[in-house]
């Protein structure tokens, strides 16, 4: 096999240049279980030839819900693809309603679940969908029929010819999966990837990453989203070990045991593990806290290939010799890059994280871009901080009058399932128009400033870009989330819910009594200080765009409250609705 053009080419490709005793592992009742190259193969052929005996057509829907990445899922995938039908992968977080309408619209006809709570939620809805036959859980419970039926269907070889006809049939250009992108407003709409769309994204991105042939990866973000599902599919390209995290929950357990080459990550998860590293370095005392922080600060200074001079890489040298070496330890000590996607990493994150040895590489793009558009790459002087690095091959990119950064490519999405308004409304001219506003600079790097849709204009008339001033607020302790508001009002103000736990110990520090987060968010102690921190952020902006005010809210905001996207973006519309007295408290409506 030359090249690969269609996704269930991968690990056949894999066989036949670099087969892993360990392509796939996953964790099962305390003990880590490889399957190689040859029975991952093995077991989606067996899959495929059930779901023949099934009665699966081609371009039949079979709907995949999983609480976590691991081994059944990809052999699923590969058995799915190969005869011609798609993958329609659920978020396991989206709510009830939002599985009904998903399952319903895909027409999806069979759905795999990953475990009893999963399945609970399509149990609640199962008289609701119309063209479902058949629930199979990968996790044994007692009221489902297990995955390993189907394999037992599929053991009998006898149809394996009439598969490899299915296979032969599938072209780069079929439709390979449907993935429903669940919008910060309205119904998920189903994006169309076909084989060509992804498989060329993998093929691009490979030249960008350094991963080596028998490295091994930790997959933990979900892979119901395009992103880490694409980094699955490039793993098993580059012959590299995949192991999947338990959960989020074991994630730091899992690193330890695993001591992975690379990972992708988000935002949220480095800003959590640098806070907690900047919590432990505030317990220390003496000339150890001295130089924990000595060290932490010549980091925020970080400049790639050695920009800051000969003295700067002195210190820094000793920096991590002495400091930033336990960094690396507790996240495994082998890690060599980290991917960061999904949404903007603020550049003080990306510049102590290199300064620690371990750089993040961050990239730009969206489901309907098989995600990848843009990615920096540390060799050849092709990273910059601060930017989402240079577009990858086969991709165009150009910016629009009005700032909108349009791409156009093989990676670019059909369109959306059933909606051909919505469609023309993204993809005019062969260009699809991805909704943020960027730049390209001198140097060909991409700086992603805003998303259109999110400025907004004052009543003076002023265009305010929030996630700017949300990304830089962000970087206080005190701040969990935050949401920026005043569309059409006289100024910027903000909604924040602050980082309880970080306040409590702040509190007992300060010997105040901040009882439960009604009280908490109302004490002024802990106004006055967030007040500080929003002053300390505001001088980065101009008059117009500084935040005014705040009210604090006393919820966690989450994907089950309602407040955040599973790909944990802001809801905005339904902040500002649950939260409308505090907003009018703001503006005195």
């Amino acid at each position: 096999m030359q090249n690969v053009t269609r996704l269930f080419d991968f690990p056949y490709y894999q066989m036949e240049h670099l087969p892993l005793e360990k392509s796939l592992v996953t964790k099962y009742n305390g003990k880590w279980v490889a399957t190689s190259t040859k029975e991952y193969i093995d077991k989606a052929n067996a899959i495929s030839r059930a779901l023949l005996r099934m009665g699966v057509k081609p371009n039949d829907k079979i709907a995949v819900i999983s609480s976590t990445n691991r081994t059944e899922w990809n052999i699923l995938d590969i058995a799915v693809l190969q005869v011609g039908a798609q993958n329609v992968p659920i978020y396991p977080t989206m709510s009830e309603e939002d599985y009904e309408y998903v399952i319903n619209h895909s027409e999806s006809i069979y759905c795999f679940v990953s475990c009893d709570e999963v399945l609970q939620k399509v149990l609640s809805i199962s008289p609701k969908l119309k063209k479902l036959k058949e629930v199979y859980s990968f996790d044994q419970l007692d009221n489902c029929e297990n995955w390993s039926k189907v394999l037992d269907l599929g053991k009998d070889t006898s149809n394996q010819k009439d598969v490899e006809k299915r296979m032969s049939e599938v072209k780069p250009s079929d439709l390979a999966t449907l993935i429903y992108t669940s919008g910060t407003t309205g119904r998920p709409k189903g994006v169309m990837l076909t084989h060509d769309n992804i498989v060329s994204n993998v093929v691009a991105s490979k030249k960008r990453v350094p991963f080596d042939p028998g490295a091994n990866a930790l997959s933990f973000l979900p892979v119901c989203h395009i992103f880490e599902r694409m980094i699955i599919y490039l793993y098993q390209y580059c012959s590299i070990e995949i192991h999947f995290a338990e959960g989020l929950d074991k994630i730091s357990d899992n690193i330890k045991e695993v001591k992975p080459n690379v990972m992708t990550v988000v935002p949220r998860l480095l800003e959590k593990v640098y806070d907690a590293i900047i919590a432990k370095g505030t317990l220390l005392t003496g000339i150890k806290k001295k130089l924990f922080f000595w060290a932490v600060e010549l980091g925020l200074k970080f400049e790639p290939y050695g920009k800051n001079g000969w003295w700067y890489e002195k210190q820094l040298g000793i920096a991590r010799k002495l400091i930033f070496s336990k960094w690396k330890e507790g996240l495994g000590g082998n890690l060599k890059v980290m991917v960061s996607g999904g949404a903007a990493l603020q550049p003080r994150l990306a510049r102590v994280f290199a300064a620690a040895g371990i750089p993040v590489m961050e990239g730009y793009g969206l489901t309907e871009t098989s995600p990848v558009i843009t990615v920096n790459d540390e060799r050849e002087h092709g990273w910059k901080i601060g930017s989402v690095g240079k577009v990858i091959d086969m991709v165009e990119v150009k910016i629009a009058s009005d700032g909108e950064i349009l791409c156009k490519g093989p990676n670019v999405m059909l369109g959306y399932y059933k909606d051909k308004e919505r469609t023309d409304e993204v993809l005019k001219d062969g260009y699809f128009h991805t909704g943020d506003i960027g730049e390209i600079d001198s140097d060909d790097f991409l700086r992603i400033t805003d998303r259109k849709k999110e400025m907004f204009k004052t009543s003076g008339g002023k265009y305010v870009a929030p996630q700017l001033l949300e990304n830089r607020i962000k970087q206080s302790r005190f701040v969990e989330q935050i949401m920026v508001v005043g569309e059409g009002e006289k100024m910027p103000a903000a909604l924040i819910q602050p980082s309880f736990e970080f306040v409590r110990e702040w509190g007992e520090r300060h010997g105040h009594e901040l009882g439960d987060n009604a009280n908490l968010v109302k004490n002024p102690h802990v106004i006055k200080r967030i007040q500080e921190e929003l002053d300390s952020a505001n001088e980065d902006f101009a008059k117009w765009e500084k935040v005014k005010q705040f009210r604090l809210t006393p919820e966690v905001w989450t994907v089950d409250g309602g407040q955040l996207t599973p790909k944990l973006s802001l809801k905005r519309k339904k902040i500002k609705e649950k939260y409308l007295d505090l907003y009018n408290d703001i503006y005195g409506h």
